[in-house]
């Protein structure tokens, strides 16, 4: 069974005609997005707010009507996949990339739904690399910064070989080898880095996570 098909379709049963709708990024969301282009076609009208460019191109090709985060003063739901989702419901996102828009479309929510498969579900963060999004200028300061602190980041680059960058012009560092036990000190200590835009923490975001499993099933844990 496909799990994040599951996950990713099963979400869809909270989008109601009229809702303003965050789209999120990411090989899980993308099931959401194909059925709600589906749905669009059967006459369900709601407005998108996508969290990437590829989202918005993939969204348009489904014929779903899209607005910028400017244009709306919020967003009914949000649904969005998750890298990794503890018991806390504290996460880690931004494997795609897109975590500044993510967590900026996520903030101007109702309510956000995570679709995820099984194996996304953690007693603790950090297995998945913490993605921070940073300027290009002096990205090498902020590296060696938390070098001193013994931890360890690496310059995400694209498959090409090229430093990859974000649909805002930014450089990732992700964060590797760190079990994050304590996830709000890890945000206050990224919050103080000058240069840093962004972190993939997102804490106290989610409201319920849909989970695919492998049976077939969707679980939903709501907070």
């Amino acid at each position: 069974m496909n799990q994040k098909k599951i996950a990713g379709e099963k979400a869809c049963g909270w989008v109601k005609d009229g809702m303003v709708v965050g789209l999120g990024t990411g090989s899980t969301v993308y099931y959401t997005i194909e059925k709600l282009g589906e749905m669009v076609r059967d006459g369900l009208n709601i407005t998108g707010i996508a969290t990437s460019e590829e989202t918005a191109i993939q969204a348009k090709k489904l014929g779903i009507p899209l607005k910028s985060l400017n244009d709306v003063k919020q967003i009914d739901v949000t649904i969005d996949g998750a890298d990794e989702v503890n018991k806390d419901f504290q996460g880690i996102k931004g494997g795609g990339g897109a975590l500044l828009r993510e967590k900026m479309v996520a903030a101007a929510s109702l309510m956000n739904i995570w679709v995820v498969e099984e194996k996304k579900l953690v007693e603790e963060l950090g297995e998945f690399s913490l993605p921070i999004e940073v300027i290009p200028f002096g990205w090498k300061q902020i590296k060696w910064s938390l070098e001193k602190e013994a931890i360890e980041t690496e310059l995400r680059k694209n498959d090409s070989g090229k430093v990859y960058q974000t649909n805002n012009g930014n450089y990732i560092l992700d964060i590797k080898n760190q079990i994050l036990t304590n996830p709000v000190e890890w945000q206050e200590k990224l919050a103080g880095i000058p240069g840093i835009v962004e972190h993939g923490l997102f804490l106290n975001y989610v409201d319920i996570v849909i989970c695919g499993k492998a049976n077939g099933e969707a679980i939903v844990i709501k907070k």
